[in-house]
């Protein structure tokens, strides 16, 4: 329905029942991660967990019931060849098997999806990510469409309660990290940048583990695809099961796959 204009959003329980959204989110504090989850990786929890664990810290959030989301966009349903229905119900049963309530959007710029977000909450938003997608954000041709440009978007970003918390990235090249707080935006955005920092909108994430930091999830997947066993090694065991028992992401097995998934869920 999302894919066919039908409707903004579509909201999944970690059961697999479809349900509003506006009735699911009502009155509550929400946290949300968007990602392609292809596939899942200890990156994708790590970053949630350290998300979360500030979040519940926030004064406006003790006490209150949160939702957490594993947000997908139409966009980060897309292959090589389209949308592929079943890459993409299969990410949603990754997804849920972990637990996550998993929200499919048609909201390709944030300051859009907190817009639809704060219609179903007056509560304060949380929205987890990389420090890659906080570079995309600050880059201006995703505004070309609005008037106001870069600031317009800010605007609506952060007009309501709404903050980032941002996972640290390892360069590859250097070695160094890339964390909130030392990233470098283009020079004319540097004040901007400051300001969001200073007025805690923007806070890096903390207690992160630094075993986590080297994976990628492109880098799992291409792994996958190559038959390189050690990308078991970075992602969930359960994601592991399911890739490997449904032959997710193009994953082709060396020897039969006996255990079922529900066999490692049981004994997990």
């Amino acid at each position: 329905m999302v894919q066919l204009g039908l409707t903004q959003a579509a909201m999944f329980r970690a059961d697999g029942e479809v349900v509003q959204a506006a009735d699911a989110l009502y009155k509550k504090c929400i946290l949300v991660e968007r990602g392609s989850f292809r596939p899942v990786t200890k990156v994708t929890l790590d970053m949630l967990k350290c998300a979360k664990a500030q979040f519940v810290q926030e004064p406006k959030v003790k006490d209150e019931e949160i939702m957490v989301l594993m947000e997908m966009t139409m966009r980060n349903l897309t292959t090589e060849s389209g949308i592929d229905a079943k890459d993409f119900l299969d990410r949603v049963d990754i997804l849920s098997a972990l637990g996550q309530t998993v929200l499919i959007s048609n909201f390709g710029e944030f300051h859009r999806l907190a817009a639809y977000l704060f219609r179903c909450t007056k509560k304060m938003i949380g929205i987890s990510m990389g420090v890659p997608t906080l570079q995309s954000i600050f880059d201006e041709k995703y505004y070309l469409d609005l008037e106001g440009g870069i600031l317009e978007s800010f605007g609506r970003l952060f007009k309501n309660d709404l903050k980032l918390y941002v996972y640290p990235l390892l360069e590859a090249k250097t070695g160094s990290l890339i964390t909130a707080g030392n990233l470098r935006v283009a020079p004319h955005l540097r004040h901007l940048y400051a300001y969001l920092l200073e007025n805690r909108l923007i806070e890096g994430m903390r207690d992160f583990d630094e075993a986590n930091l080297a994976i990628l999830s492109r880098d799992v997947l291409a792994r996958i695809r190559a038959g390189d066993d050690s990308w078991e090694e970075m992602v969930p065991p359960v994601v592991a099961l399911m890739i490997k028992a449904r032959q997710l992401f193009n994953y082709q097995p060396s020897v039969p796959v006996a255990a079922p998934v529900r066999e490692l869920q049981m004994a997990g």
